[in-house]
């Protein structure tokens, strides 16, 4: 491996471990992505406080599994700040805890919808619905919302864009079986 190429050490990199940032090369065709500072435009939508302690309450129930309690809390935040993407990002997360995917994918329609991708939570529910789509097989859809997260600078959505390149797969299918033929000869 001595005589590799930095390029080539970092594309062997990406490929053994995809949840790793790119590097600057474009990797089997893959568009380079400037990274970028996730911008603050949208974030947090100005929440007051009370409504952001009963967010936070929110998650710790969802958290413990008490999706009745957490459900009826995202409720109430809702019901103060309808407009929030940071809220349906969050409740989004909660559904999805509970097996409630259809119900969290509306709310994150809605949530890149109001936030218009942008900002740390429209750049987070691009992510969350791309994973989602990945997990229900929908992957030209997962696609199209990890290239968006990652012209806005995610480093999470470029190694999704990685993961669903299919000759990054077969590159690394290949290479650990050569690999494990070395090792196990």
């Amino acid at each position: 491996m001595e005589s590799l190429s930095e390029g080539d050490r970092a594309v062997l990199n990406t490929i053994f471990d995809p949840l790793q940032p790119l590097g600057p090369s474009d990797f089997a065709g893959l568009p380079v992505f400037q990274e970028t500072e996730i911008t603050n435009a949208f974030e947090e939508d100005h929440l007051e406080q009370d409504v952001l302690d009963i967010v936070k309450k929110a998650i710790v129930c969802a958290e413990a599994k008490n999706f009745d309690e957490s459900f009826r809390f995202f409720d109430e935040a809702l019901k103060q700040a309808p407009k929030s993407p940071s809220i349906l990002n969050d409740r989004a997360q909660a559904l999805r805890l509970a097996n409630r995917n259809e119900e969290a994918l509306k709310d994150l329609h809605l949530a890149v919808e109001l936030s218009e991708g942008k900002g740390r939570t429209g750049v987070q529910a691009l992510c969350q619905r791309g994973a989602l789509y990945r997990w229900m097989e929908q992957d030209d859809k997962a696609r199209e919302d990890f290239t968006s997260a990652a012209k806005a600078g995610s480093s999470f959505a470029k190694s999704q864009l990685v993961a669903l390149n299919p000759y990054a797969a077969m590159c690394n299918a290949m290479l650990h079986k050569m690999t494990f033929r070395t090792n196990h000869p």
